[in-house]
Formats: C-alpha cells, structure tokens, sequence
C-alpha cells in the first residue's frame, strides 16, 4: 500500500471528507501512475477519485468495531517514534 495512504477508520472524531477525498487522491495518483493527468485524461482522473472517495466514504460509515477508537494524536506519536527508528537504523 502506498505509505501517503492513512488509515481512516476508527478514529476520534472520524475522518473528515477533506481526508477521505485525500486518501481516494493519493490511490487514483498510484494506480493511474501519474500525479497530474494529461488534460486528455483529466476528467476520467478526475472522475475516478470521487467514485473512489465516495466509495470509501461507505466503506468507513458501514464499518463495525468493539475496539476503542483511537486518538489521532497519539497514532501521530507512535508514528514519529518508528519513523525515528527505522531511519536511525538506516543511517
């Protein structure tokens, strides 16, 4: 999976549509292979994300869980410290 692609669901609050549409942007950017389409390929581009944030958007909302939700911040935190890890290691 692309690493800019965060997961989404179970978080206190839940994800926005800004952060969904982000993540469907960053899918559409890897598989298509392109960051910014050709203006031929614009409005297919362009269509493909919001099919894909949409869909996303039903995914999150008809998901069930029993587990806490988590705290956006210390996901971050969590986050940061492997990043430290893995990039002391390989230095």
């Amino acid at each position: 999976m692309c690493r800019n692609i965060r997961q989404l669901h179970n978080f206190e609050p839940p994800a926005t549509s800004d952060e969904v549409r982000a993540a469907a942007l960053q899918y559409v950017r890897k598989v298509s292979g392109s960051t910014k389409p050709s203006q031929a390929n614009q409005a297919a581009f362009d269509e493909a994300v919001e099919e894909v944030a949409r869909v996303t958007q039903h995914l999150l909302d008809h998901l069930v869980t029993t587990a806490e939700p988590k705290d956006r911040e210390v996901e971050a935190a969590k986050a940061k410290e492997r990043a430290r890890k893995r990039y002391q290691q390989a230095g």
